[in-house]
């Protein structure tokens, strides 16, 4: 085994919602060498402004925040995570990319967000993130969604009934666009 040849960026190139985009990413980072599944679906299904203000909740390296930021090139798209890692490549594939219309921030959830309002929140959420972690999350996207603001997620099929249960209560609302074999995408609408 090449220890060197491991230490180098993973590179690769895809076309998402009609967006050309580059991305260098390492290993330990989530999907390191393609696209997951349940990302690509999730970015399928979101519609998006031109001059929507979104957020990526986990964002990893910037697959579904910089896709986001692409197709709203009026608004800006928030990227946080709480991996460091995951942050610099954000941004280094933000600025490989040329992708302005960004903020990357290391952030636990919405910690450092501050009051920022978003048109979108979007989120591939980790199976073993935990309910705990997830509540928060949610309630603090329903606190900094815009009136008519919507939160979409994708999940393991097997957390499908939590979502369900926990935007109901949250939003008051639950819909799910969409589930594979794998996958289950759902979202909730902030009333106006």
């Amino acid at each position: 085994m090449n220890i060197n040849k491991l230490r180098e960026d993973i590179v690769f190139s895809e076309t998402l919602c009609g967006q050309p985009l580059s991305f260098h990413t390492t290993w330990g980072l989530f999907s390191p060498r393609e696209i997951d599944e349940g990302s690509r679906l999730l970015l399928n299904l979101i519609e998006v402004s031109p001059d929507a203000d979104c957020l990526d909740l986990g964002c990893g390296y910037g697959v579904i925040g910089l896709t986001l930021a692409s197709l709203a090139k009026n608004g800006t798209t928030a990227l946080v995570d709480k991996d460091f890692v995951a942050i610099e490549y954000a941004q280094k594939n933000a600025a490989l990319n040329k992708i302005q219309n960004v903020d990357i921030l290391l952030s636990n959830g919405l910690q450092q967000v501050n009051s920022k309002k978003f048109d979108i929140v979007a989120s591939n959420i980790p199976a073993k993130v935990g309910n705990e972690l997830m509540s928060l999350f949610f309630n603090d996207a329903y606190q900094q969604l815009n009136p008519g603001g919507k939160v979409y997620v994708v999940t393991i099929n097997g957390l499908r009934h939590y979502i369900k249960r926990t935007f109901t209560e949250i939003f008051g609302n639950y819909k799910k666009l969409k589930q594979s074999t794998r996958y289950t995408v759902s979202m909730a609408s902030k009333s106006k």
